[in-house]
C-alpha cells in the first residue's frame, strides 16, 4: 500500500480516501458534491493527511487522470449511483496494468433489527416515495456487470455481516446521510423534523449503546495487462 496511487471515486466526506492515506498510499478523493468536499478537505487538514490525500470535484464517470496513472480504484457505497458502464469504462482507462478496483458497500440491515425498521418507519413518515426501505445490501448485478468488461479481471467477491456499536448521536447521524433521509430524499427543514423523532424515539426506547447489523458486500477486480 505504502506510496499506491489511490483514487476513491464517490468519496463524500473522504472516510475511505483518509483511511488508504494513513495506510501510506498517496490519494486523490473525487465527488461531484462541492460540499462534501470540502467536508473531506477539512478532515484531511484536521487529520494531519492533507499533503497525501487530495479531494477534487468530479463524477466518477470523468475523473480526468492520465491513462494508466492509478494502481487501486475504490468505491465506497456509492457504485450504485454512477453511471455504472462509463464509470467502469473510466477505471479501465485510469488504472495501471495489474492495478486493482474494490467495490465495496456498507449496509445497514432492517430485517435483522427493530431499531432499524422503526427508524426506516420515521423516514417513511417524512418522506412516503421513498423506495428502499429494508434493502438487503445484497448486490449481485455488481458481479457480472464487472466481469462483463474485457479490460477488467473478476478476482473476487466476498460478503459477511457484523454488528456495530453506535451512540445515539451516530446512528442519528448515519440516518441523516442516508438516500431516502438527507442524500436527497428530504429537504433540510424536514430532516430536521426527522432527525427530532429519531432522537425521541432513542431516548424512549433504545439505551445506549446501540447495536446495529450491517452488511459488507465487496467485489475486487484486476486490470487485464
Amino acid at each position: 500500500m505504502r506510496g499506491a496511487r489511490a483514487l476513491d471515486l464517490g468519496t463524500g466526506p473522504g472516510l475511505v480516501a483518509l483511511e488508504l492515506a494513513v495506510r501510506g498510499a498517496i490519494v486523490l478523493g473525487v465527488d461531484i458534491a462541492e460540499n462534501q468536499i470540502g467536508a473531506a478537505r477539512e478532515l484531511a487538514e484536521a487529520r494531519g493527511l492533507a499533503p497525501a490525500c487530495r479531494f477534487a470535484v468530479a463524477p466518477a464517470e470523468e475523473t480526468k487522470q492520465p491513462d494508466a496513472s492509478i494502481d487501486l480504484v475504490t468505491a465506497g457505497t456509492c457504485w450504485h449511483w454512477f453511471d455504472r458502464d462509463r464509470a467502469l469504462a473510466e477505471v479501465a482507462r485510469v488504472l495501471a496494468p495489474g492495478g486493482l478496483l474494490v467495490i465495496a458497500n456498507y449496509i445497514y440491515l432492517a430485517q435483522q433489527s427493530q431499531l432499524v425498521r422503526d427508524s426506516e418507519a420515521l423516514a417513511l413518515k417524512w418522506n412516503p416515495a421513498w423506495k428502499l426501505a429494508g434493502f438487503n445490501g445484497l448486490f449481485p448485478w455488481l458481479v457480472d456487470r464487472v466481469a462483463a468488461n474485457p479490460a477488467i479481471r473478476l478476482r473476487e467477491q466476498f460478503c459477511y455481516d457484523h454488528d456495530r456499536a453506535m451512540t445515539h448521536a451516530g446512528w442519528r447521524a448515519r440516518m441523516r446521510t442516508c438516500n431516502g433521509v438527507g442524500s436527497g430524499g428530504m429537504d433540510a427543514a424536514t430532516v430536521e423534523r426527522f432527525d427530532a423523532d429519531l432522537a425521541a424515539l432513542l431516548a424512549e426506547r433504545y439505551p445506549e449503546p446501540l447495536t446495529i447489523p450491517h452488511r459488507v458486500f465487496c467485489v475486487v477486480a484486476e486490470k487485464a495487462s
